[in-house]
């Protein structure tokens, strides 16, 4: 006969897991809600800014729309020419790597944390998420702890990614599956 255990949320203890000092979180919340989670929309210019003086390394001409919400910017890298649309949410516990010339659409959620459902103090789980160049997530869709998405991979609307998406193909569905390649109507003028 099996034996049944009960989760036991009043035993849950994270105190090996370090997101940064307490100051630099406070002040972030600040600036945070400022600039970032705000309907004003500040210019782009600022938002890098911002997230350089926080630790973010973040590359030319991002994009960066109003009402985002970034957990923790000194665990966030961002390439050259990306685009982040209103309402992404980024929470990255882990590190998150987004390439060269990537688009988060409007409501994507990056998720580094999760928790272990086995045990029964429900113990925190984190994992880094990787976006190589090109890669596009769908508005409303969720890309997973520990996933790689591929160079030029697409995960479609509403979908949700909980392993690695291939490289030039588009992804779909909750969990995501393989549905086709991802072709360009023409090659590029540059």
């Amino acid at each position: 006969k099996r034996r049944m255990f009960s989760t036991r949320l009043d035993q849950f203890d994270n105190s090996d897991y370090h997101s940064g000092s307490w100051f630099a979180r406070v002040l972030w919340m600040i600036v945070s809600g400022m600039f970032f989670q705000t309907l004003f929309p500040w210019p782009s210019s600022l938002k890098r800014l911002w997230l350089r003086v926080f630790g973010a390394k973040v590359g030319r001409g991002v994009v960066i729309k109003p009402r985002i919400t970034i957990k923790y910017p000194w665990k966030l890298t961002v390439g050259d020419y990306c685009w982040i649309g209103e309402n992404v949410w980024i929470d990255n516990l882990g590190q998150v790597a987004i390439g060269n010339h990537c688009c988060l659409s409007q409501g994507a959620l990056l998720l580094c944390g999760n928790h272990n459902y086995k045990k029964t103090t429900f113990d925190l789980m984190v994992g880094d998420i990787t976006l190589e160049d090109g890669v596009w997530i769908g508005a409303r869709a969720s890309v997973g702890p520990g996933v790689n998405c591929k160079s030029h991979s697409v995960l479609t609307m509403g979908s949700t990614a909980t392993q690695n998406l291939e490289a030039w193909m588009i992804h779909q569905g909750n969990p995501a599956q393989l549905k086709m390649n991802r072709q360009f109507d023409s090659k590029p003028d540059n």
